[in-house]
């Protein structure tokens, strides 16, 4: 829900907002977009080779719609927006979210021999800046976002990409701990009103390591009887994870209320948001679960450790060393006061570093300085 959350704060009297998706059934995003009087269009495609024949389309579309930058996230859509500036001679920014040890080698070189073509990379954090570096052979431009309305550089049309950090934000005024929607989730889901949950918000997928998240929660209720958790979220293991909390018998403590576009009221129904990822790159449901000033454990992978300040704001341990987040997971349960510090220092974290005016403003200069950029050299 980055982009549209985005959206409610982007200056809409300066800039026009397109947005573009290929798969069909990922329309998750597509009623909140609309809804604040933006389009979003879906190029069809049942997967990501089928992409490349949308490729002519999408520069029709940008030419009628009068398009003047292109922004795209995730590798393939990244590799189809480089090809469709290529085409039209529009600025072209890359924001990257992970770090590319993870991709698979199809999605790996395609991007990497891509990687060129754009006029800026986008890192989330300094991990997946450095990521980007290694993984790559370009001498990046540098750019001070800090001074871009009073940059005049200029390459000509041989120009290796900008990269630079952009780091995730979060609305913090709407993500903000509602008791009564938190009391609500509880009652929706069978959950006593005075018992601890711990929770998080994930998407299904490898590397967040959610079974190993479920026999965490196993050990935390072996210890804290009363304990229940939530599991937000779904996608491709769905299935093997379901299978995981009948193995460790969290079938009557663990919810797992499925994909939702309003996580706010989850966020509230939570005392602790834990996470126990392998890698990570600055994850936008950290960012609002402690902007709805959950307690926050986690494991220290990629750009968590950028944003959580450890014993302040969070308490952190190595990601090999996962099972320390059921030692720290009962040291919260049972210590109220700290539990409540951390939660304290989480929201004030948010709010004086990743706030999503921030970062939206960043992203509305670096489009003026691509624009005009491009203009001057013709």
């Amino acid at each position: 829900m980055l982009l549209p959350e985005t959206l409610k704060v982007h200056d809409r009297e300066q800039f026009d907002f397109h947005f573009a998706y290929f798969l069909p059934w990922k329309d998750q995003m597509v009623p909140a977009i609309e809804a604040l009087g933006a389009r979003a269009v879906c190029f069809e495609a049942n997967n990501n080779l089928q992409m490349f024949q949308r490729v002519g389309e999408i520069c029709r579309f940008v030419q009628e719609h009068q398009i003047e930058v292109i922004h795209s996230h995730l590798p393939w859509a990244g590799i189809i927006a480089r090809l469709v500036g290529k085409k039209t001679g529009l600025p072209v920014v890359y924001t990257e979210h992970n770090k590319w040890e993870r991709y698979n080698k199809i999605t790996y070189w395609l991007n990497k021999l891509s990687f060129g073509w754009q006029d800026a990379a986008v890192a989330v954090s300094d991990d997946v800046q450095q990521s980007i570096r290694i993984n790559t052979n370009i001498n990046f431009g540098q750019l001070d976002i800090a001074a871009l309305p009073q940059s005049d550089k200029f390459n000509g049309s041989a120009k290796t990409p900008y990269l630079l950090n952009i780091l995730n934000g979060v609305n913090t005024a709407h993500f903000v701990r509602d008791q009564a929607a938190g009391l609500q989730v509880r009652q929706e889901l069978g959950i006593p009103a005075g018992v601890p949950v711990v929770g998080t918000v994930s998407v299904f997928r490898f590397q967040k390591r959610l079974d190993l998240w479920m026999e965490i929660a196993a050990e935390i209720l072996r210890q804290i009887p009363d304990a229940h958790f939530i599991l937000v979220g779904d996608g491709p293991l769905k299935e093997e994870l379901l299978a995981k909390r009948k193995t460790v018998g969290l079938e009557e403590r663990l919810h797992m209320p499925g994909l939702k576009t309003n996580v706010q009221p989850y966020f509230s129904a939570m005392d602790i948001y834990m996470m126990s990822s392998v890698f990570e790159g600055l994850p936008i449901a950290l960012l609002e679960a402690m902007s709805c000033s959950c307690a926050v454990i986690s494991t220290k992978a990629g750009g968590v450790g950028e944003v959580i300040e450890d014993g302040k704001s969070g308490l952190l341990c190595e990601v090999n060393d996962y099972m320390k987040l059921a030692d720290y997971g009962v040291q919260l349960l049972q210590n109220q006061e700290q539990r409540k510090a951390l939660a304290a220092g989480a929201r004030q974290r948010v709010q004086s570093d990743f706030s999503i005016n921030k970062m939206a403003k960043q992203l509305e200069e670096l489009y003026l300085f691509l624009k005009e950029e491009r203009e001057n050299s013709k």
